[in-house]
């Protein structure tokens, strides 16, 4: 069984941002030469998330409004997290969107579903950011 590593990193210009990386996860499947295994992908950062959904400007839009209202930015003093960081609905906004995905790799490719995308999603940006991709297989 083969083995491959990888970190992808990311200069996140706003606080919270979804980046579409599924083109990058690709191009690592083709670099490891893995034809059947499994994809794991995960964010390295308490405040950010890998998810797979649709590449829809709309429905991320609506993902920003959904869990802006479970886990409102301000006021910052509404979490007992933010004394010396304002970043607590950051760390909430991770643990609804998930820390990663993991994907079938069949046939060399991602054996993902019709309209199905991996994003990274970030919730305490302005800063350089990484993702791990991790497969294993044959």
């Amino acid at each position: 069984m083969k083995s491959y590593r990888k970190e992808l990193w990311f200069e996140v210009k706003k606080r919270r941002e979804f980046i579409n990386i599924t083109p990058e996860v690709e191009r690592c499947l083709a670099e490891s030469g893995i034809k059947e295994g499994l994809l794991l992908c995960n964010a390295m950062h308490i405040t950010a998330s890998v998810f797979i959904n649709d590449d829809e400007s709309g429905l991320h839009r609506d993902f920003e409004v959904f869990l802006e209202k479970l886990a409102p930015e301000k006021p910052y003093d509404q979490y007992h997290h933010n004394g010396f960081e304002d970043n607590a609905d950051a760390h909430l906004k991770r643990t609804i969107m998930g820390r990663e995905v993991v994907v079938a790799v069949t046939n060399g490719k991602l054996d993902l579903g019709p309209w199905e995308q991996i994003f990274y999603g970030e919730f305490d940006g302005k800063r350089r950011k990484r993702v791990l991709v991790k497969i294993i297989g044959e």
